[in-house]
């Protein structure tokens, strides 16, 4: 399966996430959102093993995706002192952009279901693994343009004002049962601060860690030709 292929398998099956977290959430009720994220890490899992073609750089790539993601896990744990201060936007970030879409997308979402076994599962889960997920998978898109740490700089601190969006909708469903606008607009203006904070935190994130963390990146994706 050619790279361009492989790119669009990908992405249709990030879409039937979305729609099973969607459908998931509005339908299932709150006790069976543990199920609802089983079936997102089922799919994410399918996403990046799929993605592979040589069978000898699959291990590579799992030791690599676990390791980021207990640092994304681990990190989030260590900082839940310090509300909206949290580095899992930025592993996340990194992992996409010097290991590919794939790694960044199950990096992000499964640092969200993991580490809620230490804060808590819920419908919340999904959205979660959806919005971490997704930023993983746009950093390993556009890797090219994200070489710079203050690029990425910029790029993470967008990703805070998505993530926050996406945990938004996930409030207004979870109070009206349905997207209402209205709920939706007066509860992100109220979290414009605690939005703030996090987009600022995902570049703290970003400036202390992509040196260290990339120049590791670089030395085995090309030791062991990975991209």
């Amino acid at each position: 399966m050619s790279k361009t292929k492989r790119l669009i398998f990908s992405l249709i099956l990030v879409t039937a996430c979305v729609l099973l977290v969607i459908v998931g959430s509005i339908f299932f009720e709150e006790k069976n959102s543990a199920f609802i994220s089983v079936g997102f890490v089922i799919i994410a899992l399918v996403v990046m093993f799929l993605s592979f073609e040589q069978k000898e750089k699959t291990s590579i790539y799992i030791s690599l995706v676990a390791t980021l993601t207990a640092f994304s896990v681990v990190g989030r744990i260590i900082f839940s002192v310090i509300p909206g201060f949290k580095p899992v936007a930025a592993i996340t970030i990194l992992t996409g952009v010097y290991l590919g879409y794939q790694a960044g997308f199950l990096c992000g979402s499964l640092s969200a279901v993991i580490s809620n076994f230490y804060f808590g599962q819920g419908g919340w889960t999904p959205f979660q693994m959806l919005g971490w997920g997704l930023i993983g998978l746009f950093a390993g898109l556009l890797a090219r343009y994200l070489k710079k740490t203050w690029a990425m700089a910029i790029f993470s601190a967008i990703c805070g004002l998505f993530f926050s969006i996406t945990m938004e909708v996930w409030n207004v469903i979870f109070v009206d049962n349905y997207f209402n606008f209205a709920r939706f607009y007066l509860t992100f203006g109220l979290a414009l601060p605690s939005t703030a904070e996090y987009a600022i935190s995902n570049v703290i994130f970003i400036v202390l860690l992509n040196k260290p963390f990339g120049s590791v990146l670089k030395r085995i994706t090309t030791k062991y030709q990975l991209k």
